[in-house]
Formats: C-alpha cells, sequence, structure tokens
C-alpha cells in the first residue's frame, strides 16, 4: 500500500566523483532454483579460519593489464586460457579490432587465435557472434546507464539495425538496455565510433565482466516517491567501470559475469535479491548512505538470492565499495569450472566475515562501517504501475509508460520512437527492466494527441491486455545459441491462447527463458518458462518448458518453485489457464459469459 511521500535525496555528483577519485538448498536437477537459506548464509554464521595461502591473490599487474599468475594457472576454464593469450581489451584499447575487421570469416575460422577473437574475446568489446544460429552475424550489447536514453541515439541505432533489413532488429533488456542485432564484423570499428559520437558505449558488457548498473531511474526525478536520485551514482559507478568510456582493465579480468545495482526507491524495480551487489538505502548516525547485499546471481547449475554483507558505506563510498569489492572477487575468485565461478561461490568458500575482510582492506581507508538499522525501503509497499499515463510532480507533465511487446524493436519503430520523443516529450526515453520503454517530460495539452499516434494504436500500447504487461522473454533460439526453445514469438501466442481461456482481474507477471541460464529471469515471475525439450503424446521430441510458479520480488522476494515439468509448448495454455484459476483468481471464459 502506499505511504507518506519521503523526501527525495540527490546526492552531489562533485562531492562523489571527488570521493570516487580517492531452509532449502538448490536441486540438483539443475534447473530448480528457489530461495532458501542460501549455503553462503549457512557459511557466514560460522566462517571459518582461511588460509593465509588462499587469500594471496591470483592475479597480478603486467603491462597495464591483469594476467592470472602462472601458478593458478592448473585446472582453469577455457575461457580463462584464451584471456591469457590475449588481454581481451587489447582489441579496444590498442584497436586490434580495426585489423580483424579487414579479415572475411573465412579467413577468421582458419585461424584458432582469430576465432577466439570473434567467439570470445570480442564479448569484452560488447559483441557476441551468433555462430550457432546467426554465422557472421553479431549482437551487440550496449551499455546504458541508468536505462536513459535520447532521440539521437535512439536513431543512431535505428540506423545500424536498418542496413541489415531482416536480419536486423534491437531489443530492450532485462538490465535497462539495448542490444541490437544483425551487425557484421567489417562495420564494427564504424559504429564503435558512431556510438562515441551519440555518447553510447558498449565497453564492457560481455562474458566475464561488469555488467549494467540497474536503477529505478525510468521513474526518477518525476515522482514523489523516491529515496533518493540515482543517477549520480550509476553514473559514477559505469564512470569508473569503462574509464570514461576509454576501458578499464584493471577491472576487465574478473573470473565471471558481475551485476550490480543501486536502489532508489520502495519499488524495487531493480531486483536487488538477484544482484552480485546491491546497495540498499540506509542512513547512519544522520548521514545516507546504503547497505550492501552480495551474491544473488542465476545460472544454470544454482540460483541464489543476495544476502547482507553487513556492511554500510556513505554515499562518498559508493564507487570505492564497487570498486574494492571488484578487485576481490577478481583477486580471489575461482576459474575452474565456468558453473562455479560467481562471486557467491567466493563467499562460500571464504565465509562471509573472511570476504568481508578482503572488500575492507581494498577500502581506500581500510573500514568499512558494520550495516545499519535504520532501512528507508518501506517493506509493506505496493509496488506502482508505470504503462500509461501518470503524473510527475513538474506541474503540467505527465509520463507515458508503453509496452514493448517482448521487449523487440524493429528500426522504423525506433525511428518513431526518438521522433514521438522529440514531438511530444524532451527527447529521452527511459528503458525498464520488464522490457517497456516510457516517455517523460510530456505536457499535459499533448497527451491526447499522443495516444492517438498510429504507433501507440496499433502496436506499442500504454494499455495492454492485462496479461501481456507482466509478459518478459529473453532472445530464444531465434538469435542465441544456448537457447533450447524459441520464446519471444512463443510467449505472445501462448499469452493470447491463455486469455481466450480466462479472464483476470490483475497483473500476473509472466516471464520465459530459452534456457536454465534464465536470462529472463522465470524464478522471480510469477509463471515463469524455462525451455526444454520433452516429448508429445505420440512419444516424439518436441519443444517444451519447465513450469515455475511463485516467485516474488519487492521487500518480501521470493524465487518460484517447479510447478510441473517438461510441458510440451502446444500444451501450455491450458496449464497456465489451470494455475491461474488455482491461484490468481482467474475465471474461466465459459462461466464469465454465462454469467
Amino acid at each position: 500500500m502506499a505511504s507518506l511521500p519521503v523526501n527525495k535525496i540527490i546526492p552531489s555528483s562533485t562531492t562523489l566523483l571527488s570521493s570516487s577519485n580517492n531452509n532449502r538448498r538448490r536441486n540438483n536437477s539443475s534447473i530448480r532454483c528457489q530461495k532458501a537459506v542460501s549455503p553462503a548464509a549457512e557459511t557466514a554464521a560460522v566462517s571459518p579460519s582461511v588460509d593465509a595461502a588462499r587469500l594471496e591473490p591470483r592475479v597480478e599487474e603486467r603491462d597495464g593489464f591483469w594476467v592470472l599468475k602462472e601458478e593458478f594457472r592448473s585446472g582453469i576454464n577455457p575461457a580463462e586460457k584464451v584471456k591469457i593469450e590475449k588481454d581481451p581489451m587489447k582489441l579496444f584499447i590498442e584497436d586490434g579490432i580495426s585489423d580483424l575487421a579487414t579479415l572475411s570469416m573465412e579467413e577468421v575460422d582458419k585461424s584458432k587465435h582469430n576465432k577466439d577473437d570473434i567467439d570470445v574475446r570480442l564479448k569484452w568489446l560488447g559483441l557476441f557472434h551468433r555462430r550457432k544460429h546467426h554465422y557472421g552475424r553479431f549482437m551487440m550489447r550496449l551499455k546504458l546507464p541508468n536505462g536513459v536514453t535520447t532521440s539521437e541515439q535512439t536513431r543512431y541505432l535505428a540506423s545500424v539495425i536498418k542496413k541489415y533489413g531482416k536480419d536486423g532488429c534491437a531489443d530492450v533488456t532485462t538490465r535497462q538496455n539495448w542490444q541490437i542485432r544483425g551487425v557484421v564484423l567489417p562495420d564494427v570499428p564504424e559504429i564503435i565510433k558512431g556510438l562515441a559520437s551519440v555518447g553510447l558505449t558498449s565497453l564492457p558488457t560481455g562474458d566475464g565482466q561488469f555488467k549494467e548498473p540497474l536503477s529505478v531511474t525510468f521513474l526518477q526525478g518525476m515522482t514523489l516517491h523516491e529515496i533518493v536520485d540515482t543517477r549520480p551514482f550509476t553514473n559514477l559507478i559505469s564512470q569508473f567501470v569503462t574509464a570514461n568510456s576509454r576501458g578499464n582493465p584493471s577491472i576487465t579480468n574478473l573470473p565471471r559475469k558481475w551485476n550490480p545495482c543501486v536502489i532508489g526507491s520502495h519499488d524495487l524495480y531493480e531486483h536487488p535479491h538477484i544482484n552480485d551487489l546491491a546497495y540498499m538505502p540506509a542512513t547512519k548516525n544522520g548521514k545516507f548512505g546504503f547497505n550492501l547485499l552480495v551474491g544473488g546471481f542465476f545460472s544454470i547449475k544454482r540460483c541464489e538470492e543476495a544476502i547482507p554483507l553487513d556492511a554500510w558505506v556513505s554515499a562518498e563510498d559508493v564507487v570505492p565499495v564497487c570498486k574494492a569489492m571488484l578487485e576481490a572477487f577478481r583477486d580471489l575468485g575461482f576459474r575452474g569450472n565456468r558453473q562455479k565461478c560467481r562471486m557467491m561461490w567466493l563467499i562460500d568458500e571464504l565465509g562471509m566475515e573472511a570476504f568481508r575482510g578482503e572488500v575492507e582492506k581494498r577500502m581506500p581507508e581500510q573500514v568499512l562501517e558494520r550495516a545499519s538499522s535504520e532501512e528507508l525501503v518501506q517493506k509493506d509497499w505496493e509496488r506502482r504501475e508505470y504503462l500509461g499515463v501518470h503524473p510527475q510532480e513538474q506541474q503540467g507533465l505527465s509520463f507515458v509508460g508503453l509496452h514493448i511487446p517482448v521487449g523487440r524493436l524493429q528500426a522504423d519503430e525506433m525511428e518513431e520512437l526518438a521522433r514521438i520523443a522529440d514531438v511530444y516529450g524532451s527527447g529521452e526515453l527511459r528503458l525498464t527492466v520488464e522490457q517497456n520503454i516510457i516517455i517523460p517530460n510530456v505536457e499535459n495539452s499533448k497527451i491526447d494527441s499522443l495516444l492517438n499516434e498510429p504507433l501507440l494504436k496499433e502496436r506499442y500500447s500504454p494499455e495492454p491486455p492485462i496479461l501481456m504487461k507482466g509478459l518478459v522473454a529473453c532472445t530464444g533460439s531465434q538469435f542465441c545459441g544456448q537457447a533450447i526453445i524459441e520464446t519471444k514469438a512463443r510467449a505472445l501466442k501462448v499469452t493470447e491462447e491463455v486469455q481466450r481461456l480466462v479472464s483476470v482481474t490483475r497483473p500476473v507477471r509472466m516471464h520465459w527463458t530459452g534456457c536454465p541460464n534464465s536470462c529472463g529471469q522465470v524464478q522471480v515471475a510469477d509463471i515463469g518458462f524455462m525451455g526444454c525439450m520433452t516429448r508429445d503424446e505420440n512419444g516424439k521430441p518436441c519443444e517444451g518448458a519447465d513450469v515455475f510458479v511463485g516467485g516474488r520480488i519487492g521487500s518480501d522476494s521470493h524465487l518460484g518453485d517447479i510447478y510441473k515439468k517438461a510441458v510440451p509448448c502446444k500444451d501450455l495454455a491450458p496449464v497456465v489457464a489451470e494455475i491461474l484459476i488455482n491461484q490468481f483468481g482467474a475465471v474461466p471464459r465459459e462461466r464469465e459469459e454465462a454469467e
């Protein structure tokens, strides 16, 4: 339920910049992920003593890059071997991408070194070769602090994908950023220059790296119910990680990817419980800062919710503690089995107190305060709706949330959105974690005209059907080589079928992911679908999904449980209808019509 307004805290970016410069466990089936007393939490309760040798950094600096020491190279995974042969950031910092871009794919495939550049190292530049399903084409992931973009940036991205015809498209992701598809290698150097010209970068967004810092910025600066404007924090974190888009090799050689978020409101849109580091607003001795949660992640073999580090940092130490934690992870993290390289595995091994100590000793003053009891997030908060038209705190202005079906856009649609943002708003667009887009700063006198725009009438509705509102889907097998099933078109089709079977009166969040990597975050959904292969009624192999139920977000977060395994995709609609009737108060259409 709503609460009394909270005075917003808007930190000084100048001050921050100055400071930053100075009871179940996982099931072995590999797909069941539940909220529980995590292994890390159990370990933290009794932190074992750690052998001093284990705390020796496993990497060292050589010629400006961080390299795994020879004595720690036994049993490392293939990705680590590729990094040892050549640091991936050299493709950017030393402009190796320009030479690579002159090669044909046939020439690339003749050399293991060049192949590793294409399939592995380019991920550090945000480029992912789609070798399995889209040979010679790349997905490019942009870094978009706060999910805020401009009409100019949107037009530029549209111009990039437009030249690729049916191979080119864009997706809004669950980390509030853009992914563009269809990119070919010869175009990459010019695309990188074009991104820089409009204030964008793709550094570093790939494998074994720091991902986009999430914040609730798609509503910030516009509503009364905010705790803190997180934009200065996330911008500074991104500037540190990318060295202002020049590349920062001191923290790019991580054992595995690393996801942060900065919480700025009671809504918890950022899903702090599934991030490696979550900044939770709290005051201490009259000073604003953040308590820290650590270790949340999804993977094929294990899913864990973040747990308290028992630490509080002031606003001035947001960047330093991020740096300290990244360095601890870089120095000590496991680099063997890829399924055991996320930061929570390191926390498990060391114990929370020892891990905390490693972060603390990497802080500028080697001091990390204990957590505060003065948390600012209200536990009983009802998450706000953002689709549709909503008044801003600025008099005479509103923001309009648009539903982007499963986050997929074509070039002409992006161009239209850019035009709409200019004509009706301030030229700004805000991307959300549910793969939707908000147009802020619309004068109230222009609302009716905006709502009558053909794009909103025909494609991106501010008022979508209730089951479409919370629909999220990963890329799926159309473009992703790891996906087992097609997701985006199927998510829409199954939802349309379900809408014909039942009537619902409240939003239900449904997430689709094509494989157990769970990029679609099915474990936090009310109903989740994880792709798998199964057999139909005739015993023939077919695409299917494991169905999850019960994921919760917000202060009372909970990872969902398996409801039914290996359901053929063609049989999903009645299964979903049954769940909606039994657990979400839906009414069968035939009964509704009879009444």
